[in-house]
């Protein structure tokens, strides 16, 4: 059979390979690198035989990555897969789990991520503690925003001395009264209920629980100290009114805290896997806590038992707010990222909880949903861009009033509260204003806004017993208190 001719390539091909062989031969390439193969095997062998304890190679481990998924990070699903989403978009929580959260006590000395001496403000605050103590009335209600009203006259809509009616569009913002508190995104503001002093406490993102006393005088420098007892972003704080120096905290990493001042320390009160999202109190039983987790159970913890006394599935995904009616503690109303608003009644409790009075469906997830001073008002603030006000004997009847909730991903949800009375909400807006919206006209009124005021308040607090001073606080840490002129 006679050979097959070959390719001009293949010639062409065999061509370049013997004229590489023929180079190689002439440069002794293949006998340089047989010597130096023969030289390394014989160094290895000499090596190894002079060893006496040879050392042992580490081990390369690969790292362990701790994987959460997104309903036990309180977390929507993807809404890619939904046409018409209720979840809200994905909070910027990449932070939740790169700090392993400590499980026992932690002293504030240790805790404390601020230069200079938090001595002064630690006296203030146990000074108004002691004084609030002998001071303390019975006729002393809580709001719904958890503070404290005295005894000033308004006349709600059911009757009954409530709080002052005041102009919130007279606020003014002074620069001395503007201060960066924290680094980072703002999540909670309170304002510590005293009516001698004026100091606001601001939970953020990376963990960090920040006091800001606003009065501070020049020796005290700026009057800021700020700790870091949690792990992850801070979602409630509560003071407790029968000893002001005493303040709970709860985080998304399933850690609620009570911080004692008198013992200089951040204790373990509870913990879960799955995170802790809301947290609030009744205002007549101040020694329970009730707070919301990321797939709509809310625990009630008795801080005198050290346990959970009841756990109720209340909605289907994450719950934001938990407040109480202060006119009917039994009447608590929800928030959830599921879109729903439930009220419920304390009083008839069965197996799978206590009874719904009452359910409002937003389009997409519903951030707060807060009772008026005089509980005859119950505001939502969802992400459909509506304010939901709920009014009426037994809160029957339903008015949504628009206003652009629109966010964004690297801002805190807006959040709307009550001002001193029932007249008028208070919101932020993303023209760097607050928005005061009127109960009764059902739409924004006035927007205050000044130069002072240089980024988007989402989060706000009252002060209890100074009417007419607002804390608005926001994703960039700072904190701005008006003031009436």
């Amino acid at each position: 059979m006679a050979p097959e001719k070959l390719t001009e390539y293949e010639q062409q091909r065999l061509q370049n390979i013997k004229r590489n062989e023929e180079m190689l031969a002439a440069l002794k390439i293949r006998s340089k690198v047989s010597e130096l193969s023969t030289a390394t095997k014989r160094q290895r062998a000499e090596t190894k035989s002079y060893k006496v304890s040879p050392e042992k190679k580490q081990k390369t481990e690969t790292p362990i990555v701790l994987r959460r998924s997104l309903r036990t990070r309180g977390m929507p699903p993807d809404s890619s897969t939904d046409e018409t989403p209720k979840s809200s978009p994905k909070e910027d929580l990449e932070s939740i789990l790169k700090e392993e959260p400590f499980s026992g006590p932690i002293s504030m000395a240790s805790a404390c991520r601020t230069v200079g001496s938090d001595k002064k403000l630690l006296e203030i605050i146990l000074s108004s503690s002691r004084n609030a103590k002998r001071s303390m009335s019975d006729d002393a209600i809580c709001d719904s925003n958890n503070g404290i009203l005295g005894n000033e006259d308004f006349v709600s809509s059911k009757g009954g001395k409530i709080g002052r009616l005041v102009d919130i569009k007279g606020l003014k913002l002074e620069q001395r009264n503007v201060a960066r508190v924290v680094h980072g995104r703002i999540f909670t503001v309170r304002f510590f209920p005293a009516r001698d002093t004026r100091v606001v406490v601001v939970g953020n993102k990376k963990g960090d629980i920040g006091f800001w006393n606003i009065d501070a005088e020049d020796e005290d420098g700026d009057g800021i100290h700020v700790y870091h007892p949690h792990s992850a972003p801070v979602s409630g704080i509560l003071f407790d009114s029968f000893s002001l120096s005493k303040m709970f905290s709860s985080s998304y990493d399933g850690f609620v805290r009570l911080l004692d001042i008198e013992r200089g320390i951040f204790d373990l009160v509870y913990s879960n896997d799955d995170g802790v999202f809301s947290l609030s109190q009744k205002p007549d039983d101040m020694k329970s806590l009730y707070f919301g987790g990321p797939n709509g159970e809310m625990n009630v913890w008795d801080a005198r038992a050290g346990k959970s006394v009841f756990s109720w599935h209340l909605h289907e995904d994450r719950i934001n707010t938990i407040d109480f009616n202060s006119q009917d503690t039994n009447n608590m109303a929800t928030s959830s990222t599921d879109g729903t608003v439930c009220i419920w009644d304390l009083r008839n409790i069965g197996a799978e909880g206590p009874t719904s009075l009452r359910t409002v469906t937003h389009r997409r997830a519903v951030h707060s949903a807060y009772f008026s001073p005089s509980g005859a008002f119950l505001a939502t603030t969802s992400l459909d861009d509506r304010i939901g006000l709920l009014s009426g004997e037994n809160l029957e009847d339903l008015s949504m009033i628009h206003h652009n909730n629109q966010t964004g991903r690297w801002l805190s949800p807006f959040r709307g509260i009550w001002g001193w009375d029932d007249s008028q909400l208070i919101i932020g807006n993303m023209s760097r204003g607050i928005d005061v919206i009127s109960t009764s006209k059902k739409n924004v009124v006035a927007t205050l806004k000044s130069e002072c005021m240089t980024a988007i308040p989402c989060r706000f607090d009252v002060h209890p017993y100074e009417i007419g001073t607002l804390a608005a606080a926001t994703s960039g840490g700072q904190v701005y208190v008006w003031e009436q002129s």
